[in-house]
């Protein structure tokens, strides 16, 4: 049986049921609280969607506290892949019902992710039957780019930020991810930002999302 998410949420500013859904995916050692205060920046263009913060499945193996989509302890390119691969389904299953719940289809769901929350957004939602109305991403890299020729079932709007000078995730990955997609016909855009794009920049954030968040 696999884990099922849980964390903060936002209900529609506009009151109501939603008719769109924000799922914001934290970085490693964080959790859902971590990214849940820019559903009020992004609530004035979208007040009919709801935000969902859930905590990633696995307890951080590097901290005492918060939790982690997979392991970086080895950084090996087989062992990141084998963590996501058993956090992918994990994440899906989230996803679905979710918008069971809520009687709305991919077409209405928006991925936001940093970090590792942007690896796993990339990697879940290009692989899903239908696309999402797009993919967000902030300080991450697309993991196993060679694999989208065989794997990719969906072709999302993706827009990654990322800082140049990141001391985590090389700016570097914002080219390779860039290229990959592009040549796989992801539609996509990048935003470099002078500096570090780090989740307490809240309006940086908020300014990067642009028409991407009007679903």
């Amino acid at each position: 049986m696999l884990t099922k998410l849980s964390g903060p949420s936002r209900p529609p500013a506009a009151g109501g049921a939603p008719q769109q859904l924000v799922i914001l995916l934290h970085g490693l050692g964080a959790d859902g609280n971590d990214l849940i205060g820019l559903a009020p920046f992004w609530a004035p263009q979208l007040p009919e969607a709801e935000f969902l913060a859930p905590n990633a499945p696995f307890a951080c193996d590097m901290a005492p506290y918060g939790y982690q989509w997979f392991s970086v302890q080895d950084r090996s390119p087989a062992a990141v892949l084998g963590g996501v691969r058993a956090a992918a389904p994990i994440l899906d299953g989230f996803i679905d019902e979710a918008l069971a719940e809520r009687g709305l289809d991919d077409s209405r769901l928006a991925l936001v992710g940093f970090s590792q929350g942007t690896m796993m957004s990339l990697f879940v939602g290009l692989r899903r039957a239908r696309p999402l109305a797009g993919i967000l991403g902030y300080s991450g890299r697309l993991l196993a780019p060679e694999l989208l020729a065989s794997e990719l079932r969906a072709r999302p709007p993706v827009l990654l930020v990322h800082g140049t000078d990141d001391p985590l995730v090389p700016y570097a990955s914002l080219a390779a991810a860039e290229s990959a997609l592009r040549a796989a016909g992801v539609p996509v855009e990048t935003l470099s930002c002078p500096g570090w794009v780090t989740r307490s920049t809240r309006t940086g954030w908020c300014a990067a999302a642009g028409s991407l968040l009007r679903f």
